[in-house]
C-alpha cells in the first residue's frame, strides 16, 4: 500500500490543498462577520432570510474546514466576533447599504466562492477534501439561484448590455 491508498482521512494534504482548505475557512469567518452587519443594513425579509442562509452555510464551512486544519495540524485564523444586532432605522440612510447593494454583493460573493470551489475540487487528490468542496459548489450554486432570482423579482438586478437586434448572418 502507498501513502495515497487507503482512507483518504489518512492521507496528508499537499501545499494546494492546505491553501484551499486554509484560505475557505478565512473567507467563510469574513463572510459571517459581513453578513451580520447586512442584516443590520437590510430591510427586505427576504433579503434577510437568504442572509441568514449564508451565515448557517457560512458557520458549518468553517466548522468542517477547522476540522481538517486542526486535525492536521495547522492553524486557522481566529474566529472574528459575533457582531451585535441593531435596528435598521438606527442607521442613518447615508451610512446604510441599500437592499439592492447587499443583493448585488452576496451574488457576487456565490460567483466567486463557486469558481475558488471548482479550483479547490480541481487540485484536490484526497477524495474528502474535493467532495467537501463539490458540497459547498453545489449549496453556493442553490443560494446564488435564490438571490438571482430575488434580485430578478424585485428589480434589483442590472444587466449587463442585452443583445436585442442580433446581426443578420451572410452566408457564402
Amino acid at each position: 500500500m502507498g501513502i495515497l491508498s487507503g482512507n483518504p482521512k489518512d492521507e496528508p494534504l499537499h501545499y494546494g490543498e492546505i491553501f484551499s482548505v486554509w484560505q475557505a475557512s478565512t473567507v467563510a469567518k469574513g463572510s459571517v462577520s459581513c453578513y451580520q452587519a447586512y442584516l443590520n443594513h437590510s430591510g427586505d425579509k427576504e433579503l434577510k432570510k437568504i442572509l441568514n442562509d449564508l451565515i448557517d452555510q457560512a458557520k458549518l464551512e468553517i466548522k468542517e474546514l477547522d476540522k481538517i486544519l486542526i486535525d492536521n495540524g495547522i492553524p486557522s485564523i481566529p474566529t472574528l466576533p459575533e457582531r451585535p444586532s441593531v435596528k435598521h432605522e438606527d442607521i442613518p440612510a447615508g451610512a446604510r447599504f441599500t437592499d439592492p447593494e447587499i443583493a448585488a454583493k452576496i451574488a457576487a460573493d456565490a460567483s466567486l466562492g463557486l469558481v475558488a470551489c471548482s479550483q479547490a475540487m480541481g487540485q484536490s487528490i484526497r477524495e474528502d477534501v474535493g467532495a467537501l468542496f463539490a458540497k459547498y459548489h453545489i449549496t453556493k450554486a442553490a443560494l446564488g439561484l435564490k438571490i438571482l432570482e430575488m434580485s430578478k423579482e424585485k428589480g434589483w438586478l442590472i444587466p449587463p448590455p442585452l443583445q436585442i437586434k442580433r446581426p443578420e448572418t451572410v452566408n457564402a
